[in-house]
């Protein structure tokens, strides 16, 4: 029987939207929705921060949180050290990346995810969304697009970009929507944190390019359902007019 864990980072700082984790939605603050997705699981979880009003807050609805105050990069790398100083000795398999600014990600889907990464041999497993090109987030960088195989689910490579190009620009051409969720085998996990950034990862500012350029495989779980991250202060108001409906 595989024990999951679930670790969701959670940082005050951010250049586009500052203390987002604590940012109120609906009258509760997101990292509540996280906390709360997270113990539906049943899962074994915790919120890992760098910041001690996130802490409090969480703490404040008994929510489960470790503190790693290392300066580093990205979320993967926050929990990455989050397991190996609190969690290695207790064989969790998978480790569950959930990220403290999707409050609409629901505990059945982690739980899906879960299960369809412990049946693959990915090192890593994580979601997209099939969307139309003619949707107008294909050409916003802000939305990660991901290139898949559609028979094995494996990622090929992950942008900003508007890809896959649509050379004969047909109408029903489709493209997928990266969802920052990962699931990582142990050791998976613990390699990505000891390289270095990669170069693709430098340009293009995301993380899972780190794991491809350094022949991890990356498999894929489609999302059915729309799901708002929180990147900017206007995308609360989006995630209430989701919520209330």
């Amino acid at each position: 029987m595989h024990k999951v864990l679930i670790l969701a980072p959670a940082r005050y700082e951010s250049s586009r939207f500052p203390g987002k984790p604590l940012a109120k939605i609906n009258g509760k603050p997101m990292i509540q929705y996280v906390v709360e997705n997270c113990n539906k699981t049943g899962f074994d979880y915790s919120i890992v921060t760098d910041n001690g009003e996130i802490e409090n807050a969480v703490k404040n609805i008994d929510g489960n949180i470790v503190r790693i105050d290392d300066d580093v990069a990205t979320g993967s790398e926050r929990i990455a050290l989050a397991y190996q100083r609190y969690f290695s000795n207790k064989k969790y398999d998978p480790i569950i990346n959930v990220q403290g600014d999707e409050p609409m990600l629901k505990a059945d889907f982690i739980s899906q995810l879960a299960k369809k990464h412990l049946e693959t041999d990915f090192d890593i497993m994580t979601a997209v969304r099939k969307r139309n090109q003619v949707e107008e987030d294909f050409r916003n960088p802000d939305v990660v697009k991901c290139v898949k195989s559609e028979i094995t689910g494996q990622a090929f490579y992950f942008s900003r970009a508007s890809i896959p190009f649509n050379r004969e620009q047909t109408s029903s051409a489709i493209w997928y929507q990266h969802i920052g969720v990962y699931s990582y085998r142990p050791k998976a996990l613990v390699d990505f944190d000891s390289w270095e950034k990669s170069p693709a990862e430098a340009m293009e500012n995301l993380e899972q390019l780190r794991a491809l350029d350094n022949h991890l495989t990356i498999g894929t779980i489609e999302l059915s359902f729309p799901l708002i991250g929180v990147d900017r202060p206007e995308d609360i108001k989006k995630v209430e007019g989701v919520l209330s409906e």
